[in-house]
């Protein structure tokens, strides 16, 4: 299964995912949520209420990124089946996403009985790199010689 497909068989467990996981169905425990920070959109210049959620399940803890009406009704100590949700890094940390697409139900209970906090996704340090762009190697910029335009001209 490559790192972009989703695994039909149910819910995956937090210490299965990496930064380029979609379609995420999980479980968790919220833990804690952070104060509420007001961002501007660059595209369109609108104005939404953002906060993080720190969840978790028995194999890793990972922060989920909040908008809006989300912040209100995500409360910690709530247990979240989350679908469809997907994974990125934000400032070099991992981050799951609701999105648009994904959606969320209170649970009465969890499947597991304790969390994991030692194992926290967004603790690790990551860098990105699109798999899906082609790396060309080489150097790029003033001075510096490129592997661009340097072979055969046909």
């Amino acid at each position: 299964m490559s790192a972009f497909e989703r695994d039909p068989s149910g819910p995956s467990k937090i210490k299965d995912l990496n930064q380029y996981s979609r379609g995420v169905s999980v479980v968790v425990k919220v833990i804690m949520k952070t104060d509420v920070r007001t961002v501007t959109v660059r595209t369109d210049e609108s104005q939404h209420r953002v906060s993080e959620a720190l969840v978790a399940d028995d194999t890793g803890a990972v922060y989920v990124s909040l908008w809006d009406d989300h912040i209100d009704q995500i409360q910690p100590d709530m247990i979240l089946s989350i679908r469809n949700a997907y994974m990125n890094a934000f400032r070099g940390s991992m981050r799951m996403n609701i999105g648009r697409y994904g959606s969320f139900e209170v649970l009465e209970s969890a499947p597991f009985d304790s969390v994991n906090l030692e194992n926290n996704l967004s603790a690790d340090r990551v860098e990105y790199e699109d798999p899906r762009k082609p790396s060309y190697g080489g150097q790029s910029g003033y001075g510096g010689r490129s592997s661009y335009g340097s072979g055969r001209r046909y």
